[in-house]
């Protein structure tokens, strides 16, 4: 059997953690920043965990992660 391909726009998006989930960057924080709030910003800059629904997605995307 050949082997799988990973996608690569997602291997560029997501990390795996030690326990098996994959950790995201926020949206929205490249343009249009004026408007919004130093609080709101702050907490964009945080990294964030996939949520469950879209687990199995990212898994089938990153087979070797």
């Amino acid at each position: 059997m050949p082997k799988m391909k990973t996608r690569r726009s997602a291997a560029k998006r997501f990390r795996v953690t030690g326990s098996g989930e994959f950790k995201r960057s926020k949206a929205f924080k490249s343009h249009i920043l004026e408007k919004k709030s130093p609080s709101r910003k702050r907490n964009l800059r945080k990294a964030a965990m996939v949520s469950k629904s879209d687990h199995e997605r990212v898994v089938k995307m990153l087979p070797y992660a």
